[in-house]
């Protein structure tokens, strides 16, 4: 359970990074965005790729990404 925490902590920063929300994004937001990113990603795009604690990588990093985008849209999020 820890590890996945981890795992989607990290997905959150990279998808943060990639969009350039990350500065706006604490460490709760990131896990959220990054375990609900794997949800999405893995629901569209499959299981492909490297996968660390149950989560492929490459779609749940895709996932985040659409889930950050998503919610900056949502919740007026505007970068710095």
């Amino acid at each position: 359970m820890i590890w996945s925490l981890i795992v989607g902590a990290l997905i959150g920063a990279i998808a943060g990074a990639i969009t350039k929300y990350g500065d706006s994004m604490g460490c709760v937001t990131n896990i959220i965005a990054g375990l609900l990113g794997a949800w999405v990603g893995q629901a569209l795009f499959g299981h492909w790729g490297p996968s660390l604690a149950g989560m492929a990588l490459v779609p749940s990093i895709i996932g985040a990404v659409i889930v950050v985008l998503v919610a900056s849209l949502i919740f007026g999020k505007n970068k710095k």
